[in-house]
């Protein structure tokens, strides 16, 4: 089925992609729940439809039981069969960077950032291997600082320099295989915990041709609040939320600082509490669209990174992708999640979108 403009839909743009690692990420080992395969996630989001209306594609973790970082061609080929089977493509990836996926600490020792830069290496060569096939006509490779807080917090400025070091090689690599890299700002990475920190190690690496910034709206619905560095707070903590009108202030002063870097988004609802499970660290929440406790009017709070301070629709993010991550299996097993989610990403694209002629 190819999505088409409608009255109740008039935009085709930016495209509307899921997210297929929530199926692995805190899921498998001992007291966690098991992993959900690849191409159960895909079934799930290819059988999603609203309004005559259905997802474009999915963005993909790098790793097993997904995709391994070490596929063959062969492996990469049967992947975009089985995603373009369902009238699916792929858009941005995630490169395995961490300790426990093979990487290591962009702020380590010379052999822990052997290991970060080996999986941005492999990342990029997928996915340039994959818009060679042709299932992968936009995205990113998204990547971290893979160092925690804690790790960073014991020397800010040794630290935050080895990671910008680190991303100017990356960014090296990524010009090799002519993709681009961006940095997902999430409160549990150190040197990107907070809006500043982020500003900060993205001029110090000071290539935005090759890394950008990957904003997700419940970690950054977080860094308003400080929560893994106070003094960059811009709510108190005991803000008012029903004071509409000073949240926007505060989106908007955030915004102002990141969305000249962003090149990746991702459309999510957070209820100001942070969520761990696997060997993934606490982090923003992602709640349900409808979630009676989310702080973020999704579709209006999109428009702070989708449109210029003059109001103007930004084409910089040719897709945008939902992010469920460690959703319980039960709620990604129920068809009308990813029916609410869908509708919820269908009014991002409403609010904010455009029409372009693709051939995809």
């Amino acid at each position: 089925m190819t999505n088409a403009i409608t009255s109740e839909h008039p935009h085709l743009f930016p495209r509307l992609h899921n997210a297929g690692w929530p199926g692995v990420v805190g899921k498998g080992g001992e007291d966690n729940e098991p992993a959900i395969d690849l191409d159960t996630m895909l079934d799930l989001t290819a059988a999603a439809e609203v309004d005559g209306r259905k997802f474009d594609g999915v963005d993909l973790f790098l790793f097993d039981p997904h995709v391994s970082i070490d596929a063959t061609d062969k492996q990469l080929e049967d992947l975009a069969d089985r995603v373009r089977s369902r009238g699916l493509v792929i858009g941005s990836v995630v490169a395995p960077v961490w300790p426990p996926t093979g990487g290591g600490s962009a702020a380590g020792g010379p052999k822990q950032v052997e290991a970060f830069l080996t999986q941005v290496r492999k990342g990029c060569q997928i996915a340039s291997k994959l818009r060679e096939i042709g299932i992968r006509p936009y995205g990113v490779v998204r990547l971290d600082s893979a160092t925690s807080v804690s790790e960073w917090m014991q020397d800010p400025e040794a630290n935050q320099s080895r990671i910008a070091d680190t991303f100017k090689a990356a960014c090296d690599i990524a010009e090799e295989y002519d993709e681009r890299l961006a940095a997902e700002g999430e409160i549990c990475w150190g040197g990107m915990h907070s809006w500043r920190h982020m500003v900060d190690l993205l001029t110090r690496v000071g290539h935005p041709e090759r890394l950008g910034f990957q904003a997700d709206m419940a970690h950054t619905l977080l860094y308003l609040m400080g929560y893994n560095a106070p003094d960059d707070a811009i709510l108190s903590a005991d803000f008012d939320w029903s004071n509409t009108a000073k949240k926007n202030e505060a989106l908007k002063q955030m915004t102002h600082e990141l969305r000249p870097w962003t090149i990746d988004f991702h459309v999510a609802q957070n209820d100001l509490t942070v969520h761990g499970t696997g060997s993934h660290d606490k982090t923003g929440r992602h709640c349900l669209p409808e979630d009676p406790n989310g702080k973020l009017d999704i579709a209006h709070d999109a428009g702070f990174w989708l449109r210029d301070e003059h109001g103007e629709v930004l084409h910089t993010c040719r897709h945008i992708c939902w992010d469920g991550c460690m959703f319980p299996n039960s709620v990604m097993h129920k068809p009308e999640t990813w029916n609410s989610i869908l509708a919820a990403m269908l009014s991002v694209q409403d609010a904010h979108g455009w029409n372009e002629n693709i051939h995809v």
